[in-house]
């Protein structure tokens, strides 16, 4: 983090400098960049790091203290200035030749704190630099080592894919490889960014698993970043992160589509545009597990073909008058509990006037072809005019939860906005 004096340099001891304008900016590299009448002062050794302050200069204390070792990661480094502003401040790894960590500037600029854990048994160097209000400063530095981690977490999976592109409706499955124990700290470790920023909210679904879901559907078009900022992140007791993990994907065409049990028909729109207008053949119904499930369901795959039985139901008995197994082409799944909209010629006769699958939603060869083609994990197929309700927690079903009971599951109470992914870069690859 530097806090430059744009271009300029100090003069020698004694002379000043007029410099106009005292408006500072904190960029996303963390650097400060601003204007501010000074004068150049000598230095004396500070009770933090090595250095030297002059008489009335301001003081600096960095944590940790200098030749510090076995110092906790998810500490960070801690910047303070009294009687005088922050003016620079870099933390580099050992051997690094890179930009600064990025860091946190405290509004009245007296502190200055790492945005990030540090990495487990590495070494870094600190050094800050302060001014006063007479324009004296002061300069300091520390070198320390982290802690090496006993115990180590990691991110097992992360959906969706590397570069897949995906529909608006899509969220952001994170599964670690043991129990968060943290679960907050972890949460402030994972940030999403994103072209067009976006409000969202994590919510925990077990000690292994966060889901992360916009309040309204991504805009369609655009390019996405999660970034686990994982290493140094103390998961549980003794357990440490050594690596961060960065997935990036795509939004694709806005699918929304409309599935009416009632009237038996399914309309499609494109990025606002309805393109398709159809008859289809529902769950015939006459009990639950023939009803289709009524509310928002997102596509979570696709296959062609897909062969169905009725081992959902405990039948598996080919005599058994309820026994069937079906290859079904075209086949789009849009819950856990076996639903998908697939190609059914045996029931073109049915489709448009009457419901007669055990679940599914029926369409014709040509028209489960086009929507084949067009889906993509994270479409959102909404049905409507059934008694059997969607569960938040059955597929991507996740459109299910009102939002502020969303919310509720995350550890840290409250959403997030996606930053913008065309900004500069505070991302820095880390660990192992």
């Amino acid at each position: 983090m530097r806090l430059s004096a744009g271009a300029r340099e100090f003069s020698l001891a004694g002379r000043v400098l007029a410099l106009l304008g005292s408006a500072l900016l904190f960029t996303a590299s963390g650097t400060l960049v601003g204007q501010a009448s000074q004068t150049n002062a000598s230095a004396a050794p500070t009770s933090a790091g090595s250095g030297k302050v002059s008489p009335a200069a301001p003081r600096l204390v960095i944590t940790p203290k200098d030749g510090s070792t076995g110092v906790r990661p998810d500490l960070g480094v801690v910047v303070k200035a009294a009687k005088g502003t922050l003016h620079h401040v870099t933390v580099l790894p050992k051997g690094s030749k890179g930009d600064s960590l990025p860091g946190v500037l405290s509004s009245d600029h007296s502190s200055w704190r790492t945005r990030w854990t540090l990495v487990p048994g590495r070494s870094y160097t600190v050094r800050a630099t302060a001014i006063s209000p007479q324009g004296r400063t002061t300069t300091a530095s520390s070198s320390f080592t982290t802690q090496p981690a006993s115990q180590t977490i990691a991110i097992a999976d992360v959906t969706p894919s590397p570069g897949e592109t995906v529909g608006v409706g899509m969220p952001i499955i994170v599964t670690f490889d043991r129990a968060v124990r943290n679960k907050d700290q972890v949460e402030r470790a994972l940030e999403v960014r994103s072209t067009k920023p976006a409000k969202g909210a994590w919510r925990w679904l077990s000690d292994q698993q966060v889901i992360f879901r916009t309040r309204t559907y991504w805009p369609p078009h655009q390019q996405v970043t999660l970034t686990a900022h994982l290493a140094g992140v103390r998961a549980a007791k003794d357990v440490y992160g050594t690596s961060d993990t960065t997935r990036q994907f795509k939004i694709g065409d806005a699918n929304l589509s409309v599935v009416n049990v009632t009237t038996h028909r399914m309309i499609v729109r494109r990025n606002g545009r309805r393109v398709r207008d159809v008859g289809i053949s529902a769950g015939r119904g006459g009990s639950w597990m023939f009803t289709t499930t009524n509310g928002i369901h997102a596509v979570m795959r696709k296959a062609n073909p897909v062969v169905m039985t009725s081992a959902w139901m405990h039948v598996t008995d080919p005599a058994d008058p309820r026994y069937y197994k079906l290859t079904v082409f075209d086949a789009v799944q849009i819950s856990n509990s076996g639903e998908y909209v697939h190609s059914a010629p045996w029931s073109v006769w049915a489709q448009g006037t009457s419901n007669v699958s055990h679940g599914c939603v029926n369409a014709s060869p040509e028209f489960a072809a086009w929507f084949y083609a067009i889906s993509q994990r994270g479409d959102i197929v909404t049905v409507t005019g059934t008694d059997r309700e969607l569960a938040w927690n059955n597929g991507y079903g996740y459109w299910q939860l009102p939002w502020q009971q969303w919310v509720q599951g995350s550890a840290l109470h409250s959403p997030v906005i996606s930053t913008n992914s065309q900004a500069p870069s505070a991302v820095h690859q880390r660990g192992s």
